[in-house]
């Protein structure tokens, strides 16, 4: 039978005010409950001022007065990470390690400990990472799901909102009414990215556009969905296309090459969800697209796919920018190609910041620290270098 929460909540009093301050792991040990639970008692407790929250540990309202000479019991401090702030990141992914340093700059600056956390490339690595991190005695998480598809994106939504501790969400912005929505979070705002690379394209006179885009990350879906929800409201965008930029750019199973995307003016939007696609293809053929569509300009997510089928375009007799313009997004390594690639570059460093800062008020203790969530949006910039021309029109 489960213990009643406020029976547990005496025990946890009882100890704390016997021994002075206390890990939560071995308060959690102790009570046989899992150390979520005690560090949710232990934040109630802390505010109906019955205890002191410390780094990992909880504190009595007073430290017991000890005879000279006379050790803390052993295990009462924090030890290995305690109090340390988690970041939790993929691996190989280094778009989000440029947001890892930007977090990591402020909390070292703040002289907070950092420990940090790689998750591996398989559905729900995050979750044991977190649980040792609050097992060590982590007081804050900044965590960047990799979230390869919406369902594994719903089922970290249960345990993640139940963490216990501040977190704040980084370039990862939770479904609208989801667990995680009411959590703090700071991310680029991917509409207004799509908008940079649409509007630079028209401005240049090109009127067909391909999108080349991942699909396997809240990043990638963001992207692809507003530059069909952009291209299809630009009047002057007279067709437009989305297909996949390489054959792994799904969360699954390999799909056919090209998805049944098109414009309002000119074919059908999407009739599935690329999720869902169960079909082995071969890596796209953009230089065969580009012609069947006769469309002169696109956008290509991520920077390595971008350089690789710019490099394919150019094996298929397709010159950036002569042939085709071609605008990049990411912009990690899009400046490192043959042809420099003009990019849309989202604040990766600023979000890690920015989140950071958000997380260090939230630790702070200060007035305000238990405010409204925050869900903060940086916007990305245009980085223009030489893989964007005006458009030439040629009679016949």
């Amino acid at each position: 039978m489960r213990e009643p929460v406020e029976l547990r909540r005496q025990r946890i009093l009882a100890v704390v005010e016997s021994r002075g301050a206390v890990k939560v792991s071995a308060l959690a040990a102790e009570l046989d409950v899992s150390v979520v639970t005690v560090r949710r008692d232990v934040e109630d407790l802390t505010r109906a001022g019955r205890l002191r929250r410390g780094h990992g540990v909880a504190r009595p309202l007073q430290d017991p007065v000890r005879p000279a000479g006379v050790p803390a019991p052993r295990g009462g401090e924090p030890a290995g990470d305690g109090g340390a702030v988690a970041l939790v990141v993929p691996e190989r992914h280094s778009y989000l390690y440029e947001t890892l340093h930007g977090a990591r700059t402020v909390l070292e600056e703040a002289g907070i400990r950092i420990a940090l956390h790689i998750s591996a490339q398989t559905p729900g690595s995050e979750r044991p990472l977190v649980e040792r991190a609050l097992a060590d005695g982590a007081r804050g998480l900044l965590i960047a799901p990799r979230w390869r598809n919406r369902l594994s994106e719903e089922l970290d939504y249960g345990w993640l909102a139940e963490v216990g501790v501040p977190t704040v969400l980084m370039e990862r912005r939770p479904r609208p009414g989801g667990a995680l929505h009411a959590l703090d979070s700071v991310c680029s705002d991917h509409w207004y990215g799509a908008h940079l690379a649409v509007e630079h394209l028209v401005s240049l006179g090109h009127r067909r556009i391909v999108l080349a885009a991942r699909d396997d990350s809240p990043t990638a879906r963001s992207l692809r969905a507003a530059f069909a929800e952009i291209a299809a409201a630009r009047p002057e965008v007279e067709d437009w296309t989305v297909v996949l930029s390489s054959p792994d750019a799904l969360p699954g199973p390999r799909p056919q090459a090209t998805e049944h995307a098109g414009t309002e003016r000119a074919g059908t939007a999407p009739d599935h969800e690329p999720d869902e696609a169960q079909h082995a293809g071969p890596a796209p053929d953009l230089a065969a697209l580009l012609r069947e569509r006769r469309a002169t300009a696109a956008v290509l997510h991520g920077d390595v796919d971008a350089l690789m089928l710019v490099q394919r375009l150019a094996e298929s007799g397709v010159q950036v920018p002569r042939d085709c313009s071609v605008v990049a997004y990411d912009d990690v390594v899009a400046a490192l190609g043959s042809t420099p690639l003009t990019a849309v570059a989202p604040p990766k460093a600023d979000v890690g910041r920015a989140a950071a800062e958000l997380l260090l008020h939230r630790l702070s203790g200060a007035s305000g620290a238990t405010g409204p969530v925050r869900r903060t949006e940086l916007l990305p910039e245009l980085k223009i270098r030489g893989s964007a021309q005006e458009l030439t029109l040629t009679t016949d």
